[in-house]
């Protein structure tokens, strides 16, 4: 069998409902890396949100910040950052109409509004975060790979008509992630596998939001979780069960990775 490059994401997919992974999926991704496959974590995180799960799976390779920032062996591969210009007027804009935007490096995030935190806490809580700390300087004294915006869809076209430069990509009802644009977990991923020497078509990618829809399209085989939304199976080649319900394991035993 050729080598694959198997790309999971975290949250709804690595996680169960209890924010777990599952024993069937510890086990799987074992197997995998005994097969001498690649196995690599993509998530919107970043590496300071990433890295319990990180170490619990025992993964030394990751992308992280919806493809701002990619380690093989723990190490550093590729990085594309926030413009600054771009950024700041990004941050003047939100300010006029009173949203919160919260940026992350990849071990530290703030937020550098604070002007309606229950909305923060809401999203930040749906994957058992806290709302960032405000510090008003963060943007200055660090490299930013990725922010968030803390709105509702109504200002969707507002926003994305105002900033060509960033894909602003939702994963919660009041919020986006603000990342480069062209940039993305999938652009990623293509970059590593032709780093690392594995066709397109060996690329196995796993997912549930829509941050993933486009690795689960441009991957020789993407899994939708049983738990995603219509409109992401629709973008996959094989739905599976539900984090809950063994569903990467399922899968990979499916495509005959696993036994």
């Amino acid at each position: 069998m050729e080598r694959k490059l198997i790309a999971l994401d975290i949250d709804g997919t690595l996680l169960s409902s209890q924010r777990k992974p599952l024993d069937s999926t510890v086990k799987a991704l074992k197997a995998l890396r005994q097969a001498g496959h690649l196995v690599i974590i993509a998530t919107g995180r970043s590496r300071l949100l990433a890295g319990s799960v990180i170490h619990q799976l025992g993964c030394t390779n990751y992308i992280i910040c919806n493809g701002s920032a990619a380690f093989l062996d723990h190490e550093q591969v590729y990085k594309h950052t926030l413009d600054r210009e771009v950024l700041t007027r990004m941050i003047d804009f939100a300010s006029e109409r009173k949203v919160d935007i919260a940026l992350f490096g990849l071990d530290s995030f703030a937020r550098v509004t604070r002007f309606d935190e229950p909305k923060v806490l809401e999203a930040m809580g749906s994957f058992g975060q806290k709302a960032p700390d405000y510090e008003e300087n963060y943007f200055s004294q660090h490299e930013v790979y990725q922010g968030c915006a803390f709105y509702d869809q109504s200002k969707d076209a507002e926003f994305e008509a105002a900033f060509p430069e960033f894909r602003l990509v939702r994963w919660h009802e009041n919020s986006v992630d603000i990342i480069p644009n062209p940039g993305s977990k999938a652009q990623t991923i293509l970059a590593l596998a032709k780093r690392v020497g594995i066709k397109p078509e060996n690329i196995v990618t796993f997912g549930d939001g829509n941050n993933d829809i486009e690795m689960l399209n441009l991957a020789g085989t993407g899994v939708a979780m049983g738990n995603a939304a219509t409109h992401v199976k629709e973008a996959a080649n094989l739905v599976t069960d539900t984090n809950d319900q063994d569903g990467i394991y399922k899968a990979l035993r499916k495509l005959e990775l696993v036994h």
